[in-house]
């Protein structure tokens, strides 16, 4: 899988922007504040339908205008698609090969896309939030269905705290209704309990050897850490032991006018040894084990969906020692489209540097490409 062009308007400090991207390996380059950032976040929405660095979509428009858009061909197994999103101050249009797509989750998974950047390390040093919206944006990736379930569980937990406010205050209740919701309620929250644990399994499955390569370090993995600690991920248990959890914390929620027990509530752990890198990790560390889970990610696609996704690097040599630069180096293969970011080419192993195509970026607007010579690849 690879994006063969992007096409953009009114994004961020872009007014209008149009590039075609080699398969392989892409150097963006230029001074800080230029718009490099803003190019790869622009490849990332175009895949994921939302930014890595912005909750609010409005945020992703040119100051004083109406409206962003951003187009791009994807080819996958060498069959092209055209992906389009147009993102105005009240809605997001989707578009694929010029059909409107009125559900995020038929559009969603089309493109896969992993990104690392250097605020990345608020993964870690973040609130539970942050790790959320992780799980569910990869999630999505590897499965559609789960947004489905994610918009559907969040519709009836909005219920359901609706009618935890009418319970505390003593206005009249059906307890036949708050059942039913109870009960659609423990089969959303079952499934996304299920499917965040089996993909933290999964990324378990390469994240350890992953780390290893690069820093050389044993012991690493991911904690899943919901709020309710099953003895099992069976869903029949799930279900069980939630129902259980809710019906033990219901006077504690009708107190609180709040649900307090379910997914909206899970966290995760990023373990060396047991030890909470949170916590205890040097920033060193920390920044090894979130590159390790989103190159964990690759084997993932390429395992599941039998796929290779795009991979964005924002900046990522600069903050790298040269042993550690190397090690990543060896994950950048012909295989797999790779598009950086740098201020400084001199950071860059000489060796990719001629097999890439270099684009200088200046001002939002492009100022020089090099394309890849033939006689220069390998």
């Amino acid at each position: 899988m690879y994006i063969n062009n992007i096409k953009i308007s009114k994004f961020r400090n872009y007014d209008t922007l149009d590039i075609n991207f080699n398969k392989e390996i892409n150097i963006i380059y230029g001074k800080n504040g230029q718009g490099k950032t803003n190019l790869l976040e622009s490849i990332y929405v175009l895949g994921m339908t939302k930014s890595h660095r912005s909750f609010i979509d409005n945020d992703l428009i040119k100051d004083n205008n109406l409206a962003a858009k951003i187009s791009g061909q994807l080819i996958n197994k060498n069959i092209p698609t055209k992906l389009e999103i147009i993102i105005n101050k009240k809605e997001k249009k989707l578009f694929i090969d010029k059909d409107k797509i009125s559900r995020n989750s038929d559009y969603i998974s089309n493109m896969n896309v992993i990104i690392f950047y250097p605020d990345d390390l608020d993964l870690i040093k973040g609130s539970p939030n942050i790790r959320r919206r992780y799980l569910n944006l990869e999630i999505s990736q590897l499965d559609s269905t789960y947004i489905i379930i994610f918009n559907d569980f969040n519709k009836i937990l909005k219920i359901r705290n609706e009618y935890l406010k009418k319970i505390n205050n003593n206005e009249n209740y059906d307890q036949n209704y708050f059942n039913i919701i109870n009960d659609i309620y423990i089969e959303k929250a079952s499934l996304i309990y299920k499917m965040r644990y089996k993909y933290i399994e999964k990324i378990n499955d390469y994240c350890t050897k992953v780390y290893n390569k690069l820093a050389n370090i044993d012991n690493f993995k991911l904690l899943y850490k919901p709020i309710v600690n099953f003895s099992n991920y069976d869903l029949n248990n799930i279900k069980l032991q939630l129902k259980e959890k809710l019906d033990a914390m219901l006077k504690v929620e009708i107190k609180l006018k709040n649900t307090i027990i379910g997914p909206h509530r899970d966290d995760f752990l990023f373990l060396i040894d047991d030890i909470d890198l949170k916590k205890y990790g040097s920033q060193g560390q920390q920044r090894m084990a979130v590159l390790s889970i989103k190159l964990s990610e690759i084997e993932i696609l390429k395992k599941y969906k039998q796929t290779t996704p795009i991979l964005l690097l924002d900046d990522v040599f600069s903050e790298l020692d040269s042993k550690k630069k190397n090690n990543l180096l060896k994950y950048i293969k012909k295989s797999i489209q790779t598009i950086i970011t740098t201020t400084d080419l001199a950071l860059i192993d000489q060796k990719i540097i001629n097999n890439a195509k270099l684009i200088e970026i200046q001002n939002g607007t492009i100022k020089k490409i090099r394309e890849v010579k033939k006689n220069d690849k390998k």
